[in-house]
């Protein structure tokens, strides 16, 4: 199991890397088309078929993210889609590693997770800083051993929360800095972060127990976003 969980993660990132080179190459390329489309006069059918091109275009990802902690694995990447007046919304797909610990093996995670970032502020021409970032996110965890419905061994009602699929909010904060065009490699701006959240299991324990502190059931968690486009 070891040995293919490493095989996987090996992949997974030289899959991360072809994928983002490629669209790379798509951006660059739809970008120059558009130039060119730009100076000449075409047909309705020419345009409708330019905006259509348009609209797949908007699919490409526009970030990649790293994660440590954070209720979604010991480390998670993934990439993600800014979008919205000013890319205040984003939409990140993740996938984490999470080593054995005391269990039998290791374990794979999937999120899927949404941020808002009310407000940024630039601090001169290469840094910025948006002093609230907040959002949701829902994590599972890949293994029979974890289930959504309450399996038929249990009496009913003995686990009124799925093992495999767990809920959570978040606040934090994003400082960037852009990078200079001349310098750009593979992003043009680097963002660092730290989050706090809180998964559903543990919220309702904090409902029902008057003596847990913050402590006990918030974690911390930091990453790096690296914007392509």
């Amino acid at each position: 199991m070891a040995m293919i969980l490493k095989w996987f993660i090996s992949k997974f990132y030289t899959v991360s890397v072809a994928i983002f080179l490629s669209l790379i190459s798509l951006s660059i390329n739809g970008q120059e088309k558009e130039k060119i489309v730009d100076n000449f006069n075409y047909s309705k059918y020419d345009k409708r078929v330019k905006k259509y091109r348009t609209r797949w275009e908007k699919l490409l990802p526009t970030h990649s993210k790293l994660q440590f902690a954070g209720n979604m694995g010991f480390l998670s990447q993934g990439i993600g889609w800014d979008y919205g007046k000013n890319d205040r919304w984003e939409t990140d797909v993740m996938f984490g590693f999470l080593p054995k610990f005391d269990s039998d093996c290791a374990k794979i995670t999937f999120t899927l997770k949404q941020n808002y970032i009310p407000w940024c502020f630039d601090l001169g021409d290469k840094f910025s800083v948006a002093p609230l970032t907040c959002g949701m996110y829902a994590n599972t965890l890949f293994g029979d051993e974890f289930w959504v419905k309450q399996p038929d061994r249990y009496p009913d009602g003995y686990y009124e929360i799925s093992t495999k699929i767990r809920f959570n909010i978040f606040l934090g904060q994003y400082f960037t800095y852009k990078i200079d065009k001349n310098r750009r490699f593979l992003a043009k701006q680097v963002t660092f972060f730290y989050e706090l959240s809180v998964c559903d299991l543990h919220l309702f324990s904090a409902i029902s127990n008057d003596y847990l502190k913050l402590k006990d059931y918030l974690s911390l968690s930091f990453g790096l976003k690296f914007k392509w486009f």
